[in-house]
């Protein structure tokens, strides 16, 4: 049976029609002129169907529409809003339901602000809690309007053990009123699924301590949490600057997958996923803007059994963190098909802790525009490396962080990488510090030393190694053994520091 916070009235009145005796006019005219909405959240899913503002909601934004929400709001209940603006000062509380949908018409939902709000200054609809989640919850096509001076709530907080859909959500103005961040949406069952498409709230938030509330830095654009237990895709989702995470999907055991979608300039990252399972595919990230003094990484991955970014742009323009950055939790992590550029001044490109585990890249493209590494991977033993057509451009000059690869992994193969890094004069291409390596048909173009080797059993074979500044093409230092160097073009030659059991066949200079 579901539950919410304040006793009803009247459970039925004249405005509300049972479908199974047929759908009221006004229904009837709302779903003609919905379009979309009727499409994705159709009265047919539903016993009773409510008009809002025949239900008594102010729709010119003057009085709360709370009291009459929780009014009507029911099982097996569609919430219709008509064209208008719907003041809210209190939160609407609704759990442990079955099938509910709210759909708005050209329907703005106005919170009122900081000082304004009564009760618990978080949310406007709190629906279904990790306790008592609903089911079957469709929500869309509202347009919520926080541009007043100390506004911002968490409009829709959902969990549902199944079949949650979440749609067209448009969040105007930016989140200063110090409180949470404007969406939370959980499945709580292993089984259950839940979507959310084209949730937009492109102005972001300030940090707290520039807000009257008094929460932890800042809001986050959508967060999902540590009940999340099912499988969860965003679709089409754009967020702007907030400082506490744009899409801030962690804490939970489920599967969150990312598809499409522009996430930006976000404090921490603009994604950042701890799942699982996650998925990031066909999405744009961006940092162009530093609004705090905030670390903003493109995607950070926290933890999970296997995570694949595929077919993802990342443009750093204003660096504040690196692009990728994949943490000692993620047991294994594929990125493909993917586009990374880093302008001044530089972080990493993809940052592979010591305990990640094994991972991919390929066909990648890096543009790295100040020196750091486009890849480093850290620790030894933790999984293997794998890159393969995987290029590498861009003016780094290579005066700080100097070599495009820096690989300390056991492990590890490059095949088919291309390094074209030939600005300034101490830009180098790969290092490798681990032991069994494979350097397979690369074409590597510098201005200082194409390939470094400090590790035990490398194998590097058909690449070509050039050094503008006819710096070496390669260096074996004295802690690399057993170096097989096949059918290579070296025209600067090999310089050998020492490095023992070397067997060189077929190699030109």
């Amino acid at each position: 049976m579901a539950k919410q916070e304040a006793t009803r009235g009247i459970r039925r009145r004249k405005y509300l029609t049972s479908l199974a005796g047929g759908v009221t006019a006004t229904a009837a005219a709302s779903m003609a002129t919905t379009g979309t909405a009727a499409a994705d959240v159709s009265t047919d899913h539903y016993g009773s169907v409510v008009d809002v503002v025949d239900a008594g909601a102010d729709n010119e934004g003057n009085e709360s529409i709370t009291p009459v929400i929780r009014d009507v709001i029911e099982d097996d209940t569609l919430l219709q809003f008509p064209p208008g603006r719907y003041y809210m000062d209190e939160q609407v509380r609704f759990t442990d339901f079955d099938n509910l949908g709210l759909r708005g018409n050209d329907a703005t939902l106005v919170p009122a602000n900081w000082y304004d709000f009564e009760g618990p200054q978080y949310r406007l609809f709190r629906l279904g809690t990790h306790y008592a989640p609903g089911k079957n919850l469709r929500i869309g096509h509202f347009t919520v309007d926080q541009t007043a001076e100390d506004t911002g709530i968490r409009a829709f907080e959902t969990y549902a053990s199944d079949t949650l859909e979440v749609r067209n959500i448009n969040v105007v103005g930016r989140h200063d009123s110090g409180t949470w961040g404007p969406g939370l949406f959980v499945v709580t069952d292993p089984d259950g699924d839940g979507l959310v498409k084209d949730f937009r709230a492109h102005d972001g938030g300030t940090l707290v301590e520039n807000s009257p509330g008094d929460g932890y830095v800042g809001p986050n654009g959508i967060l999902c949490n540590q009940g999340h237990a099912g499988t969860i895709r965003f679709v089409d989702c754009e967020l702007g600057a907030f400082p506490d995470n744009g899409l801030y999907a962690s804490g939970g055991t489920g599967r969150v997958i990312v598809e499409g979608g522009r996430y930006y300039n976000s404090g921490t990252a603009s994604i950042r996923i701890g799942a699982r399972r996650g998925d990031v595919r066909n999405a744009t990230v961006f940092v162009d803007d530093q609004p705090w003094d905030i670390n903003q990484e493109g995607i950070r991955l926290e933890y999970g059994d296997w995570h694949i970014v595929d077919g993802v742009t990342i443009e750093m323009d204003q660096p504040h963190g690196e692009a990728i950055h994949i943490q000692n939790d993620v047991d294994g992590t594929t990125i493909k098909n993917s586009s990374i550029r880093m302008e001044t001044p530089a972080y990493l490109g993809v940052e592979i802790n010591p305990s990640a585990g094994p991972t991919y890249i390929v066909n990648t493209e890096f543009e790295m525009n100040d020196s750091n590494c486009a890849i480093l991977a850290e620790g030894d033993d933790a999984g293997e490396i794998g890159v393969e057509d995987v290029s590498i451009t861009g003016d780094a000059e290579g005066n700080l962080m100097r070599h495009a690869i820096r690989c300390e992994r056991n492990n590890a193969s490059f095949r088919a990488v291309t390094i074209d890094q030939t600005a300034g004069e101490q830009r180098r291409g790969i290092a490798l510090l681990g032991q069994d390596s494979l350097v397979y048909n690369c074409d590597i173009q510098t201005s200082g030393r194409g390939i470094t080797v400090k590790g035990d059993e490398v194998w590097i074979q058909d690449c070509y190694s050039n050094s503008t500044r006819d710096v070496n093409s390669i260096r074996l230092y004295d802690t690399a053994n057993d170096v097989r160097l096949k059918n290579n073009t070296f025209p600067d030659g090999v310089s050998d520091w020492g490095a023992t059991n070397v067997v060189e066949t077929g190699t030109e200079y």
